[in-house]
């Protein structure tokens, strides 16, 4: 089988089909596994920050990377406050 990388409308063919399929899957499915699908992707992406700032600052300690994570958070908060890095602009 050719690699779909090499080929972009291979490559497009194979990404719509997976999206259908999700598509599919997300109607079949009830509000309550839809929300606990929700709130699983939502925490293995957390679980992902939290990785990557322990592994970016060497913290070893999980009490430690989660205040990491936080300062991060509060960081982008901040930055979001001022209006900077906006993809439209503030009234």
């Amino acid at each position: 089988m050719e690699n779909p990388h090499d080929n972009p409308a291979a490559l497009k063919e194979l990404q719509d089909a997976i999206y259908r399929d999700r598509i599919a899957r997300a109607r079949g499915m009830t509000p309550e596994e839809r929300f606990e699908s929700g709130v699983a992707q939502t925490n293995s992406a957390m679980s992902r920050v939290l990785e990557g700032a322990m592994w970016q600052t060497g913290i070893s300690d999980v009490r430690e990377g989660w205040k990491e994570v936080r300062r991060r958070m509060q960081r982008l908060c901040q930055v979001r406050d001022h209006g900077f890095y906006v993809s439209s602009p503030q009234p």
